[in-house]
């Protein structure tokens, strides 16, 4: 049976490079981006609105369809 032995590999503080630092990130103003935020919700509100109402509109069509059907013996 023959032993694979794993490698090590040696680093010395003085071959490691020199990490850039990352960029900066823009900040956005304070109001701008509490307007975008609001903006975001809003839109999402709306939409759940129209679809809940879609979807009760739907379920009210099938309890009470518009032309009822009569019996007619």
């Amino acid at each position: 049976m023959k032993k694979s032995k794993a490698k090590i590999k040696v680093i010395r503080k003085r071959d490691l490079k020199v990490v850039d630092a990352p960029p900066e990130r823009t900040v956005e103003p304070g109001r701008k981006s509490a307007r975008r935020m609001v903006s975001n919700v809003s839109t999402w509100v709306s939409e759940l609105q129209r679809r809940k109402r879609a979807e009760t509109k739907e379920a009210l069509d099938k309890l009470f369809p518009v032309k009822p059907q009569t019996d007619c013996s």
